[in-house]
């Protein structure tokens, strides 16, 4: 047993000296008390770094089919009467909704922003007596109402009983109204009276769209979107003006959940024309995006980045349809975010590796001033 220890002593590595041989200087007690200060600051550091998450990126191909884009937004117009704004969404595969009302709200403004009404999209019908028939006639008493379509109908058992709904008669067709005052429906309901209440005043229009995960677009016109000799118009309600004003702040623009870090460019942009009318358009670079917290719970969002280009008016061509496009492509590549804490064991190693760095350090100093101090003795 006592050869078993006696070689167990020939390995120490930190051999003792009899204290009869140290000597301890002022300048050594003060690096000590240096390197201890030191020392904990940047133990307090790695502490902060170890309990705080870090999240990794990766890049992957987006090998995902047959999924939806959500979009949220929130936009204001402060110079385009609610009336007049109406929301279009397009993508390559060929599917079109025109004139979107699903989820979408509008609020009338004033020149102060401040808020005048909240309304779902669409103008209310208010029903009057003795409209008129589609024989040509007025409604008559236990008579059941159905409203010419004026030439739009598809059917003889067609009706058009509101306003809006010759309007999208004649969309269908590929007709625009020339004379809505000429319209018994859009007469009674007071709808060329409502928009022209709203002249001087702005619109802030916010919902959500959910659309097929490929390259299209969604824009913000002024009128409702039709098709004439393929090609799409858009119908102004007939009360064209020389000048538009389609200055705008996007509030809101996401494409998908929010999740920690997310940035989206465009929220809280404003823009103001230097010439009246034209198309602004956003080009976006839509990038698939996986977040995935501490926890393990899973976010499915998207980031993008964002170019911007005005179209305007040019002489010996026609004028730009004047709106606000966003116009949309998916990028093939995924980004991955995973939140992480640093591993125990990598936080020992930080913490040993400053703890014998500092005093390797401050020993190499010490004895540099110890060594220093002698010669100077010597020579004195």
């Amino acid at each position: 047993m006592d050869n078993v220890l006696h070689k167990l002593r020939k390995l120490d590595a930190y051999p003792k000296i009899n204290e009869d041989f140290y000597s301890r200087t002022f300048s050594g007690g003060l690096i000590t008390l240096v390197s201890f200060i030191v020392i904990f600051l940047l133990f307090l550091s790695e502490l902060r770094l170890y309990l705080h998450t870090v999240s990794e990126s990766k890049l992957v191909v987006d090998t995902s089919r047959g999924e939806t884009l959500h979009i949220n937004f929130d936009v204001t117009f402060p110079a385009v009467p609610c009336s007049l704004l109406s929301l279009d969404a397009m993508d390559i595969s060929g599917e079109q909704h025109l004139d979107i009302r699903h989820d979408i709200f509008k609020k009338r403004i004033d020149a102060h922003s401040n808020v005048i009404e909240v309304r779902q999209d669409g103008i209310g019908a208010p029903k009057i007596e003795k409209p008129l028939q589609k024989h040509g006639g007025r409604l008559e008493h236990n008579e059941k109402y159905c409203g010419s379509c004026f030439g739009a109908e598809t059917s003889d058992d067609d009706c058009c009983n509101s306003c809006e709904e010759v309007r999208d008669a004649y969309r269908k067709k590929g007709w625009a109204l020339t004379n809505m005052d000429l319209i018994d429906q859009c007469k009674r309901e007071g709808y060329i009276r409502k928009i022209k209440d709203e002249e001087g005043e702005g619109c802030n229009i916010h919902g959500s769209l959910e659309v097929n995960k490929v390259a299209g677009n969604f824009h913000f016109a002024l009128g409702k979107s039709f098709h004439q000799s393929n090609v799409r118009v858009h119908d102004l309600l007939a009360l064209e003006k020389d000048i538009y004003n389609i200055s705008h702040r996007i509030n809101k623009l996401a494409f998908g959940n929010y999740f920690p870090g997310l940035v989206n460019p465009l929220d809280g942009v404003q823009w103001v024309p230097e010439t009246p009318n034209g198309l602004y358009q956003y080009f976006i670079k839509v990038v698939p995006t996986k977040y995935t917290d501490i926890r393990g719970r899973t976010v499915q969002s998207n980031q993008y980045s964002v170019t911007e280009h005005f179209r305007g008016a040019e002489p010996g061509y026609s004028p730009p349809v004047p709106g606000v496009f966003f116009i949309y492509d998916i990028s093939p590549i995924k980004v991955t975010l995973k939140e992480e804490h640093a591993t125990f064991l990598h936080f020992m190693t930080h913490i040993c590796a400053i703890i014998g760095g500092i005093f390797t350090v401050a020993g190499i100093i010490d004895s540099f001033i110890y060594h220093g101090q002698r010669a100077i003795k010597k020579t004195m």
